[in-house]
Parts: structure tokens; C-alpha cells; sequence
């Protein structure tokens, strides 16, 4: 397995660098940054600190989506699904935490709130054109390859 090194810059203290829970695994937990814990009442989004900022290299992006038992077991995951961090931002990486459950969920200081795995990605240049190649599912949308 290739490991590229992604450089990390802290810009609070307190923050944690991403780290994978396994050799393997293919995200690294991001972890929130705060003061006192927070609530977030069910239908609610909270703008998670990190506390972190970084450099991917061109060519990558970082994607940050949500931690399976998080998501699954507490219904707190990502508002915007999945965050892509293009390789030149170098803001503080945040998590816009949702509540989808209808309970009430606090949240901690240090409390792994999303992960980020770093995949290559293609520059494609978008062309104008007057025909598309034919397949044999053409225009057919969603579900059209499905079995009834």
C-alpha cells in the first residue's frame, strides 16, 4: 500500500492530527475542537472546529464523510453528505455536523466527528460537443439498470 505524507498545521492547541484507527483503514478521524460540549437538537446543524488546517498535494483531494457508528448509532453525520477539501485550501477544515435522529446528541471536546481519506482525482477539461458516443443504456435515469 503507497502512503503519501499530508502536512498538518495546528492552528489551536488543543487540536488532533487525523488519525487512522487501523493500518488499513482508509479514513483518518477528525476530531472536534471546543471549549464546553454542545448540544445539537434533533434537525439541527452545528459547525464543527477542527483545529486543523492542511496541505494536499495537487492532483488530490480530501473527502470528509461520515464515521459509520456515529452516523448509524447516533444520527450525527455530515449536512453536506460528503466535504471535499481541494488540494489549494488551506482554511480550517469543518465538519457541519447534522443531527438526524430525534433525540438530542452532545457532543465533546475530542470527539471523533467525521473522516477524511485523501483519493486522486482527474482534471478533466469539459468540451462542447454536438453528439455523445451511444451505450446501450443511453439516457435511460435513475433505476433504469435495475433489476424489477
Amino acid at each position: 500500500m503507497s502512503e503519501i505524507q499530508i502536512k498538518v498545521k495546528k492552528l489551536d492547541p488543543r487540536a488532533s492530527l487525523p488519525s487512522r484507527s487501523s493500518l488499513t483503514a482508509a479514513g483518518a478521524d477528525l476530531r472536534v475542537v471546543l471549549d464546553e460540549p454542545v448540544t445539537i437538537n434533533p434537525g439541527e446543524t452545528y459547525f464543527c472546529h477542527t483545529g486543523i488546517a492542511a496541505e494536499i498535494p495537487d492532483g488530490y483531494a480530501g473527502f470528509v464523510f461520515a464515521r459509520s457508528g456515529l452516523g448509524t448509532k447516533q444520527g450525527l453525520a455530515p449536512a453536506n453528505k460528503v466535504g471535499v477539501v481541494d488540494s489549494d485550501y488551506r482554511g480550517e477544515f469543518m465538519v457541519a455536523l447534522h443531527n438526524h435522529s430525534s433525540e438530542p446528541r452532545t457532543i465533546e471536546h475530542g470527539d471523533r466527528i467525521a473522516q477524511l481519506v485523501i483519493m486522486p482525482v482527474a482534471m478533466a477539461s469539459y468540451v462542447e460537443c454536438e453528439e455523445l458516443s451511444d451505450t446501450e443504456r443511453a439516457d435511460g435515469g435513475f433505476g433504469s439498470t435495475g433489476v424489477k
